[in-house]
């Protein structure tokens, strides 16, 4: 499948809901520890931290409305372990992520 066949339709969010996204990629993101190479996608390690995680949580249930083709997986480890935000999907989607995440 070719990246082509995958894009984000941002119609599926309203405004407020893009300009949340938007500031929410843009805090959330650079606080990552870690970008792991899973073979249908990526997983981003993230401190472990509650307010963190309620964030990310905000950011895949939004990110779900205009990208319905990922699976994001939310993951607290156990024993106060860091947070794992994973991305993936069917075959193609790893080059589409490595194109809009600049990974």
């Amino acid at each position: 499948m070719e990246v082509d066949a995958f894009s984000c339709n941002l119609s599926a969010l309203d405004q407020e809901q893009r300009k949340r996204h938007d500031i929410l990629a843009k805090d959330l993101f650079p606080k990552h520890l870690e970008i792991g190479d899973l073979p249908d996608g990526y997983g981003f390690r993230f401190p472990n931290n509650r307010s963190l995680f309620t964030a990310l949580s905000e950011w895949a249930t939004l990110e779900q409305l205009c990208c319905p083709f990922l699976t994001l997986t939310l993951e607290l480890q156990r024993d106060h372990g860091p947070i794992w935000l994973k991305a993936t999907g069917k075959d193609g989607v790893k080059d589409f992520l490595r194109l809009e995440l600049a990974i």
